[in-house]
């Protein structure tokens, strides 16, 4: 039986034509319309970036809330249900608040024009302005710049990862131009902490920052992190640490994790939050290992891993996740959108994989087909066919190769379904 926050969401999609159209004069209108709850909100860690926001803002929470603080949390997309993409002082938001809040968004809105993001963060925003709590933390949904999220005057902190092309489209078509979207969000006399930057990138931030008098705090530069002999080793200006390695799986999460241990420092908090927030993170289709439910009973012996990365930049990262485990032939399930370069996110994958079963992304508009996916698949070199579906690729893997290694990627769409697929 459909919830009623869920009747609330499907009405919200029918309110502007177009999915994404950035701008922020609809938000600044529902904003006054609300009475500025933006302006209520505990203080503000903003995070954009292209690859890495989820996990180190889920990173930063978990070194917060080891520390005794209440935390607000606020990610998108959500992967099994919409609630997750809202945290209120470290719970996921309950239906009958998630319900009070999308209904008041609705009815302050009236008839005008208004994307479901759009709404949807102004809702969570009302909910975080009346729950008491010590941080709020905002993730960017597109961009920076025009992002419905970037209407916070003086946000406490803000944080830049890694920036790579990803949605052209919305962003422009180089690094430089996406660049100086995310660096949107840098505020007058507000440090920003600066996650591992191509050099162009950097280039366009320290610019930005420059006219703002904004403090950078820079991988590279006033940071720098490595693993060494099983250990993370975190320095900075104020000395050397010696952490555990992240509980998130991959090379590219000691990255995130040091963005996330600049950011802790920066802030005042000691190094026993810094080592909560890599021991305590949990942050679901992030190359996550999946040990029960349905389909990993379909997979019998073989290891069922998932994944939501979707551009070049997490096609490396993930290339280079996988060899770092114990040695098994890998195959993939993937389903990708019509908006993504699939050949750019499979290319560095095909030199470590055995074959790719391709899948559309069930319920999803937007997704790419079976086919074409096939298709960009074997452009990069990959044996590739077609499924019908995850389970069945699952199956056809297995009967073939009862050890393999089963790794489901290619979109947080396709992650989520998966996961509520898998119970």
């Amino acid at each position: 039986m459909p919830r009623n926050s869920d009747i609330i969401l499907e009405r919200m999609m029918t309110l502007h034509p177009k999915i994404i159209d950035l701008t922020l004069d609809r938000t600044w209108r529902l904003l006054k319309a609300l009475g500025h709850p933006e302006r209520a909100l505990p203080p503000v860690i903003h995070v954009a970036g292209t690859n890495g926001k989820g996990s180190t803002q889920a990173m930063v929470r978990a070194g917060l809330e080891s520390a005794g603080k209440s935390v607000h949390a606020y990610t998108s997309p959500h992967l099994a249900r919409f609630h997750e993409r809202i945290r209120l002082a470290g719970d996921l938001i309950s239906e009958e608040k998630l319900t009070m809040v999308l209904d008041e968004a609705v009815a302050a809105n009236g008839p005008d024009n208004i994307t479901y993001f759009e709404i949807t963060t102004i809702a969570a925003m009302l909910a975080f302005a009346r729950t008491p709590a010590d941080y709020t933390l905002l993730e960017v949904g597109l961009g920076g710049r025009l992002d419905t999220t970037n209407v916070i005057e003086k946000p406490a902190l803000t944080i830049i990862t890694p920036v790579s092309i990803d949605h052209q489209q919305y962003l422009g078509d180089t690094l430089e131009e996406i660049a100086g979207e995310k660096a949107g969000i840098l505020k007058r006399g507000v440090t920003c902490i600066v996650g591992a930057q191509q050099d162009a990138a950097l280039a366009v931030i320290e610019r930005k920052a420059a006219r703002l008098n904004a403090p950078l705090f820079i991988h590279g530069q006033h940071w720098h992190v490595s693993e060494e002999r099983g250990r993370m080793i975190y320095q900075d200006e104020r000395g050397l640490l010696d952490l555990p390695l992240p509980a998130l799986i991959g090379a590219h999460q000691i990255e995130n994790a040091g963005t996330a241990i600049a950011a802790l420092r920066t802030l005042e908090f000691d190094e026993t939050a810094c080592e909560a927030a890599l021991r305590d993170v949990v942050w679901p289709g992030r190359l996550q290992r999946l040990v029960s439910g349905p389909l990993v009973d379909t997979s019998k012996a073989a290891e069922l891993w998932l994944d939501g990365g979707h551009n070049g930049a997490a096609g490396i990262a993930l290339a280079e996740a996988v060899t770092r485990l114990p040695q098994r032939p890998l195959h993939l399930i993937c389903g990708m959108l019509n908006t993504k370069d699939t050949s750019s996110f499979l290319r560095p994958l095909a030199a470590v994989s055995k074959s790719l079963h391709a899948v559309s992304i069930p319920g999803e508009k937007a997704t790419l087909s079976a086919k074409e996916t096939c298709q960009s698949a074997r452009s990069v070199g990959l044996h590739a066919i077609v499924s019908e579906n995850v389970r069945d690729a699952i199956q056809d893997i297995v009967a073939a190769t009862p050890s393999a290694r089963i790794l489901i990627c290619g979109s947080l769409y396709l992650a989520g379904r998966v996961l509520r697929d898998n119970g």
